[in-house]
Protein backbone atom coordinates (compact mmCIF):
# COMPACT_ATOMS: atom_id res chain seq x y z
CA UNK A 1 0.00 0.00 0.00
CA UNK A 2 0.85 3.49 -0.70
CA UNK A 3 0.49 6.43 1.91
CA UNK A 4 -0.31 9.83 0.34
CA UNK A 5 0.85 12.58 2.55
CA UNK A 6 0.15 15.91 2.08
CA UNK A 7 0.47 19.76 3.86
CA UNK A 8 0.53 23.13 2.20
CA UNK A 9 4.00 23.50 3.61
CA UNK A 10 5.55 20.04 4.65
CA UNK A 11 8.95 19.67 6.28
CA UNK A 12 11.06 17.75 4.21
CA UNK A 13 12.58 16.19 7.98
CA UNK A 14 9.51 15.41 8.73
CA UNK A 15 8.36 13.83 5.38
CA UNK A 16 11.42 12.23 5.73
CA UNK A 17 10.52 11.15 9.68
CA UNK A 18 7.14 9.88 8.21
CA UNK A 19 9.00 7.30 5.48
CA UNK A 20 10.88 6.22 7.95
CA UNK A 21 8.28 5.44 9.96
CA UNK A 22 5.88 3.60 7.58
CA UNK A 23 9.41 1.54 6.39
CA UNK A 24 8.40 3.45 2.43
CA UNK A 25 10.95 1.87 -0.12
CA UNK A 26 10.76 5.81 -2.03
CA UNK A 27 9.25 9.43 -2.05
CA UNK A 28 7.75 10.89 -4.65
CA UNK A 29 6.25 13.96 -5.04
CA UNK A 30 2.84 14.03 -6.77
CA UNK A 31 2.29 17.77 -6.91
CA UNK A 32 4.32 20.55 -4.93
CA UNK A 33 2.12 19.61 -1.37
CA UNK A 34 1.53 15.63 -2.17
CA UNK A 35 3.98 13.17 -1.66
CA UNK A 36 3.67 9.45 -2.50
CA UNK A 37 5.22 6.83 0.13
CA UNK A 38 5.83 3.70 -1.69
CA UNK A 39 5.32 0.03 -0.02
CA UNK A 40 4.25 2.13 3.23
CA UNK A 41 3.66 -0.31 6.55
CA UNK A 42 0.94 0.31 9.02
CA UNK A 43 2.64 2.48 12.18
CA UNK A 44 1.57 3.37 15.46
CA UNK A 45 3.16 6.66 14.93
CA UNK A 46 1.93 8.48 12.06
CA UNK A 47 -1.31 9.69 13.15
CA UNK A 48 0.31 12.43 16.76
CA UNK A 49 3.65 12.83 13.66
CA UNK A 50 1.23 14.20 10.61
CA UNK A 51 -0.83 15.83 13.51
CA UNK A 52 2.50 17.74 14.97
CA UNK A 53 3.37 18.75 11.07
CA UNK A 54 0.04 19.79 9.84
CA UNK A 55 0.20 16.97 7.48
CA UNK A 56 -2.91 15.01 5.98
CA UNK A 57 -2.29 11.20 5.21
CA UNK A 58 -4.11 8.79 3.32
CA UNK A 59 -3.58 5.16 2.65
CA UNK A 60 -4.23 4.64 -1.35
CA UNK A 61 -4.12 1.49 -3.35
CA UNK A 62 -1.38 1.32 -6.02
CA UNK A 63 -2.41 2.46 -9.59
CA UNK A 64 -5.78 4.00 -8.44
CA UNK A 65 -6.58 6.96 -11.13
CA UNK A 66 -9.46 9.59 -11.25
CA UNK A 67 -10.83 8.25 -14.42
CA UNK A 68 -11.58 5.11 -13.19
CA UNK A 69 -13.92 7.17 -10.93
CA UNK A 70 -17.04 8.70 -12.24
CA UNK A 71 -19.22 10.48 -9.72
CA UNK A 72 -18.21 13.08 -7.54
CA UNK A 73 -20.91 14.91 -4.86
CA UNK A 74 -20.15 17.43 -2.55
CA UNK A 75 -22.23 19.58 0.10
CA UNK A 76 -21.58 23.36 0.01
CA UNK A 77 -21.62 25.46 3.16
CA UNK A 78 -18.07 25.10 4.38
CA UNK A 79 -17.03 22.25 2.34
CA UNK A 80 -17.07 24.03 -1.12
CA UNK A 81 -17.05 27.24 0.09
CA UNK A 82 -15.95 29.02 3.31
CA UNK A 83 -19.05 30.19 4.82
CA UNK A 84 -22.14 28.32 6.13
CA UNK A 85 -24.57 30.94 3.93
CA UNK A 86 -27.42 30.91 6.40
CA UNK A 87 -25.63 32.23 9.54
CA UNK A 88 -24.31 35.03 7.13
CA UNK A 89 -28.08 35.89 6.52
CA UNK A 90 -29.24 35.83 9.61
CA UNK A 91 -26.28 38.46 10.25
CA UNK A 92 -28.41 40.79 7.87
CA UNK A 93 -31.03 40.52 10.89
CA UNK A 94 -28.70 40.79 13.86
CA UNK A 95 -29.40 37.33 14.57
CA UNK A 96 -26.03 35.99 13.38
CA UNK A 97 -24.72 34.07 16.87
CA UNK A 98 -28.30 32.84 17.53
CA UNK A 99 -28.48 31.44 14.26
CA UNK A 100 -24.67 30.35 14.23
CA UNK A 101 -25.37 28.27 17.39
CA UNK A 102 -28.18 26.31 15.82
CA UNK A 103 -26.21 25.77 13.03
CA UNK A 104 -22.97 24.37 14.93
CA UNK A 105 -25.39 21.98 16.93
CA UNK A 106 -26.85 20.78 13.91
CA UNK A 107 -23.73 20.09 12.26
CA UNK A 108 -22.11 18.14 14.92
CA UNK A 109 -24.94 15.87 14.87
CA UNK A 110 -26.38 17.36 18.24
CA UNK A 111 -29.81 18.23 17.09
CA UNK A 112 -32.51 16.76 13.72
CA UNK A 113 -30.97 18.76 11.06
CA UNK A 114 -34.61 19.49 9.64
CA UNK A 115 -35.50 21.16 13.07
CA UNK A 116 -32.53 23.15 12.86
CA UNK A 117 -33.42 24.38 9.51
CA UNK A 118 -37.16 25.37 10.09
CA UNK A 119 -35.73 27.38 13.40
CA UNK A 120 -32.96 29.11 12.02
CA UNK A 121 -35.08 29.80 8.27
CA UNK A 122 -38.03 31.04 10.91
CA UNK A 123 -35.56 33.88 12.38
CA UNK A 124 -35.15 34.90 8.39
CA UNK A 125 -38.93 36.17 8.33
CA UNK A 126 -38.87 39.65 6.85
CA UNK A 127 -35.52 39.76 5.72
CA UNK A 128 -34.97 41.77 2.03
CA UNK A 129 -34.36 39.09 -0.90
CA UNK A 130 -32.10 41.70 -1.50
CA UNK A 131 -29.68 40.29 1.61
CA UNK A 132 -29.00 36.74 -0.27
CA UNK A 133 -26.92 38.50 -3.13
CA UNK A 134 -25.06 40.72 -0.83
CA UNK A 135 -23.98 36.94 0.92
CA UNK A 136 -22.78 35.74 -2.41
CA UNK A 137 -21.53 39.30 -3.95
CA UNK A 138 -19.79 40.55 -0.31
CA UNK A 139 -18.74 37.31 1.80
CA UNK A 140 -18.90 33.77 0.11
CA UNK A 141 -15.59 32.70 -1.17
CA UNK A 142 -14.71 28.84 -2.87
CA UNK A 143 -12.77 27.57 -0.57
CA UNK A 144 -8.53 26.76 -1.63
CA UNK A 145 -8.66 24.19 -4.34
CA UNK A 146 -12.03 24.60 -5.43
CA UNK A 147 -11.77 25.41 -8.95
CA UNK A 148 -8.44 23.09 -9.84
CA UNK A 149 -10.45 20.40 -8.17
CA UNK A 150 -13.71 21.37 -10.62
CA UNK A 151 -10.76 21.18 -13.24
CA UNK A 152 -9.61 17.86 -12.80
CA UNK A 153 -13.06 16.14 -12.52
CA UNK A 154 -13.79 17.80 -15.69
CA UNK A 155 -10.46 16.54 -17.41
CA UNK A 156 -11.13 12.96 -16.17
CA UNK A 157 -14.79 12.87 -17.33
CA UNK A 158 -16.35 12.73 -13.79
CA UNK A 159 -19.67 13.77 -13.42
CA UNK A 160 -20.56 16.55 -10.58
CA UNK A 161 -23.24 17.48 -8.33
CA UNK A 162 -23.54 20.23 -5.92
CA UNK A 163 -26.22 19.59 -3.08
CA UNK A 164 -26.86 21.36 0.36
CA UNK A 165 -28.62 22.06 3.10
CA UNK A 166 -28.56 25.30 2.19
CA UNK A 167 -30.11 27.27 -0.84
CA UNK A 168 -30.74 26.76 -4.12
CA UNK A 169 -30.23 30.58 -4.35
CA UNK A 170 -26.32 29.70 -4.15
CA UNK A 171 -26.22 26.70 -5.26
CA UNK A 172 -27.90 28.20 -8.55
CA UNK A 173 -25.04 30.63 -9.15
CA UNK A 174 -22.24 28.10 -7.71
CA UNK A 175 -23.09 25.33 -10.46
CA UNK A 176 -23.02 28.04 -13.38
CA UNK A 177 -19.78 29.57 -12.13
CA UNK A 178 -18.13 26.36 -11.88
CA UNK A 179 -19.69 23.37 -14.31
CA UNK A 180 -21.43 21.24 -12.02
CA UNK A 181 -23.68 18.73 -13.79
CA UNK A 182 -26.64 18.64 -11.01
CA UNK A 183 -27.46 20.87 -8.34
CA UNK A 184 -29.93 20.40 -5.62
CA UNK A 185 -30.46 22.82 -2.22
CA UNK A 186 -33.58 23.97 -0.36
CA UNK A 187 -35.63 26.52 -1.96
CA UNK A 188 -36.64 29.72 0.28
CA UNK A 189 -39.97 31.12 0.40
CA UNK A 190 -40.14 34.74 -0.96
CA UNK A 191 -43.34 37.30 -0.92
CA UNK A 192 -43.06 40.87 -2.49
CA UNK A 193 -39.21 40.72 -2.24
CA UNK A 194 -39.10 39.43 1.50
CA UNK A 195 -38.42 35.89 3.29
CA UNK A 196 -41.17 34.34 4.90
CA UNK A 197 -39.33 32.43 7.43
CA UNK A 198 -40.25 29.06 5.18
CA UNK A 199 -38.63 26.69 2.58
CA UNK A 200 -40.81 25.50 0.05
CA UNK A 201 -41.06 22.04 -1.37
CA UNK A 202 -38.80 19.10 0.01
CA UNK A 203 -36.54 19.72 2.14
CA UNK A 204 -32.77 18.26 1.26
CA UNK A 205 -31.34 16.83 4.88
CA UNK A 206 -28.80 14.03 5.24
CA UNK A 207 -31.13 11.08 3.66
CA UNK A 208 -32.06 13.62 0.89
CA UNK A 209 -28.55 13.75 0.21
CA UNK A 210 -27.51 10.65 0.18
CA UNK A 211 -30.59 9.68 -2.01
CA UNK A 212 -29.60 12.07 -4.89
CA UNK A 213 -26.14 10.35 -5.12
CA UNK A 214 -27.86 6.79 -5.05
CA UNK A 215 -30.33 8.10 -8.18
CA UNK A 216 -27.70 9.55 -9.90
CA UNK A 217 -25.21 6.91 -9.80
CA UNK A 218 -27.70 4.29 -10.74
CA UNK A 219 -28.62 6.52 -13.45
CA UNK A 220 -25.09 6.66 -14.94
CA UNK A 221 -24.72 3.06 -14.49
CA UNK A 222 -21.60 3.46 -11.25
CA UNK A 223 -21.11 0.97 -8.93
CA UNK A 224 -20.72 2.56 -5.36
CA UNK A 225 -16.98 2.34 -5.44
CA UNK A 226 -16.87 4.74 -8.88
CA UNK A 227 -18.67 7.57 -6.47
CA UNK A 228 -16.66 10.27 -3.81
CA UNK A 229 -18.59 12.32 -1.76
CA UNK A 230 -17.20 15.63 0.31
CA UNK A 231 -18.55 16.90 3.57
CA UNK A 232 -18.02 18.58 6.90
CA UNK A 233 -21.19 18.02 8.96
CA UNK A 234 -23.41 15.73 10.78
CA UNK A 235 -26.07 15.58 7.27
CA UNK A 236 -23.23 14.16 5.01
CA UNK A 237 -22.87 10.93 6.77
CA UNK A 238 -25.19 9.50 5.13
CA UNK A 239 -24.10 10.31 1.11
CA UNK A 240 -20.08 9.76 1.93
CA UNK A 241 -21.51 5.84 3.31
CA UNK A 242 -23.39 6.04 0.20
CA UNK A 243 -20.22 6.43 -1.58
CA UNK A 244 -17.54 4.40 -2.41
CA UNK A 245 -14.80 6.65 -1.36
CA UNK A 246 -15.91 9.19 1.36
CA UNK A 247 -13.81 13.00 2.28
CA UNK A 248 -14.25 14.46 5.37
CA UNK A 249 -13.15 17.81 4.11
CA UNK A 250 -12.22 20.39 7.55
CA UNK A 251 -14.90 18.36 9.09
CA UNK A 252 -16.82 17.76 12.49
CA UNK A 253 -15.57 14.97 14.63
CA UNK A 254 -19.29 12.93 14.03
CA UNK A 255 -18.22 13.01 10.13
CA UNK A 256 -14.07 12.42 10.38
CA UNK A 257 -14.93 9.00 12.14
CA UNK A 258 -17.02 7.84 9.22
CA UNK A 259 -15.00 9.08 6.41
CA UNK A 260 -12.70 7.07 4.64
CA UNK A 261 -10.26 10.15 4.05
CA UNK A 262 -9.64 13.27 6.07
CA UNK A 263 -8.36 16.18 4.76
CA UNK A 264 -7.72 18.89 7.78
CA UNK A 265 -4.69 20.82 6.11
CA UNK A 266 -5.21 21.22 3.22
CA UNK A 267 -7.56 21.97 0.25
CA UNK A 268 -9.82 20.72 -1.71
CA UNK A 269 -7.33 20.11 -4.51
CA UNK A 270 -6.03 17.62 -2.16
CA UNK A 271 -9.13 15.21 -3.28
CA UNK A 272 -6.72 14.76 -6.74
CA UNK A 273 -3.08 13.55 -4.91
CA UNK A 274 -5.69 10.30 -3.63
CA UNK A 275 -6.37 9.51 -7.47
CA UNK A 276 -2.83 10.09 -8.64
CA UNK A 277 -2.13 6.72 -9.29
Amino acid sequence: MNLVAQGEDIDNLALKTLAKLVRASAIEQITPSAFRLLGADPATDIAPHCRAHDIDWAWVPPGRRLTDMGLFVTDMDSTLINIECIDEIADMQGLKQEVAAITESAMRGEIDFRESLNRRVALLAGLPESALGRVYEERLQLNPGAEVLMRGLRDAGVRTVLVSGGFTYFTERLQQRLGFDYAYANQLEVLDGRLTGKVTGPVVDGEAKAAHLRRIRDELGLPPQQVIAAGDGANDKPMLEAAGVGIAYHAKPVLREAADYRLDFVGLDGILALFAG
